[in-house]
């Protein structure tokens, strides 16, 4: 009897790991940080508004914004000398590009996910790059995992004081 119920608890304790397992497999990305950015400030980027679409060699970006950037663009930023309202969200989605083989024209459409870009703006978690925090989270296609690049919000500020003047924004709202 003792052996058939430590039989029973063996089981039981191989197939409560073995859901365990299933559960730590999926990835939380909303867990993911850099510093004190959260990939979780973003969750529900997916379903945002496009800002603008751009292409850099075999690459397509589309940007998306939260309501608060959104709001933003449509009175006119980024412009000279005014800024987005603080909690401003911004994410930049990258793929691979591969030919469309179903179009009966030549035509590019999203390939592998590569990468999440994101940006934030907290002032009083991020006084020291004027408000904003920067975040690139790689994705691997075979794990479908993300994760963070470097270790801080800090990444790309260098390269947007270019655009100071504009809030550190470069991309546009265009015309619909």
């Amino acid at each position: 009897m003792k052996t058939r119920i430590l039989m029973i608890a063996l089981v039981g304790v191989a197939l409560l790991a073995g859901f365990a397992g299933v559960a730590i497999a999926q990835q939380d990305k909303d867990a993911l940080k850099l510093g004190k950015l959260s990939f979780g400030d973003f969750s529900g980027y997916e379903d945002w508004r496009v800002v603008a679409v751009s292409r850099e060699d075999n690459i397509l970006k589309v940007i998306v914004a939260n309501d608060a950037m959104i709001g933003a663009y449509k009175q006119g930023l980024p412009a000279d000398g005014k800024s987005f309202p603080e909690g401003s969200k911004v994410v930049k989605i990258e793929w691979s590009l591969k030919k469309n083989p179903q179009s009966p024209y030549a035509v590019d459409v999203p390939d592998e996910l590569r990468d999440v870009g994101t940006i934030e703006k907290d002032s009083k978690r991020f006084p020291d790059t004027h408000g904003w925090a920067y975040g690139k989270f790689n994705y691997t296609a075979a794990s479908k995992s993300f994760t963070a690049v470097g270790s801080d919000a800090k990444c790309g500020y260098a390269c947007h004081t270019r655009v100071a003047s504009q809030d550190y924004i470069f991309t546009a709202y265009p015309p619909r």
